[in-house]
């Protein structure tokens, strides 16, 4: 899988991407992850990327030509077969594991990280495929969106993880509905117990206890 995000501030990615499961994966799968300085593109002597909106208001607002030459760079279009081209936007649908496991599909996948004030409406409207948010709020920038949705996906690719039975059981697989809790050792801390059924052995027993425990989320 093939990985683009355009962005203002490309060091927001280096720590994240070269850490942990995240830089593991580039080790372990069919992953390269690029990352795409959208100021390299703007067409002025002061490389701006946002102007002041049409018809008045507060804020800056990004440029289409940027986003648009970007995109040609990498030779990505909307509506190409195995590829996407998402904006995170505030106003896109909600990002969710079954989001995350439709995108671990691909075969690309391009992410733009929105900014300011916004990003000029033709972009979402002639160059990207959807538009996603992360939750019902705004953030100051689309990076920490990019990373989450890109983190989500990652971890569903095919041997990714290196125990497969994780992704059967955790939270949000069922939609709506959380995963059972946890426990290790000890067994007791601060007179605070492991519950019995999960030490007595008894397979059957624990798998009945762990359905018990999963909820509905409201």
């Amino acid at each position: 899988m093939q990985i683009n995000i355009l962005t203002l501030f490309p060091d927001f990615f280096k720590s994240p991407f070269e850490s942990s499961m995240l830089k593991k994966a580039q080790e372990r799968v069919d992953l390269e992850i690029k990352i795409i300085n959208l100021r390299d593109f703007a067409q002025d002597k002061h490389h701006l990327t946002d102007e002041p909106p049409y018809g008045g208001g507060a804020g800056m607002v990004m440029k289409i030509e940027p986003i648009d030459l970007a995109l040609e760079s990498i030779n990505v279009k909307k509506g190409q077969p195995n590829s996407k081209i998402i904006l995170t936007s505030a106003k896109g649908r909600q990002f969710d594991h079954s989001t995350a496991s439709g995108y671990s599909k691909l075969t690309e996948i391009t992410i733009i990280c929105g900014h300011y004030e916004g990003v000029d409406e033709r972009v979402a409207e002639y160059l990207v495929d959807e538009e996603v948010r992360i939750g019902n709020y705004v953030l100051t920038g689309g990076e920490p969106a990019a990373l989450v949705i890109s983190d989500a996906l990652i971890r569903l690719i095919p041997d990714t993880l290196g125990n497969s039975e994780s992704l059967q059981e955790e939270t949000h697989r069922e939609t709506g509905i959380t995963s059972y809790p946890q426990y290790t050792r000890p067994a007791v801390y601060q007179d605070w117990e492991v519950p019995n059924v999960l030490l007595s052995g008894d397979h059957q027993k624990i798998n009945k206890w762990r359905a018990q425990q999963k909820k509905s989320l409201s």
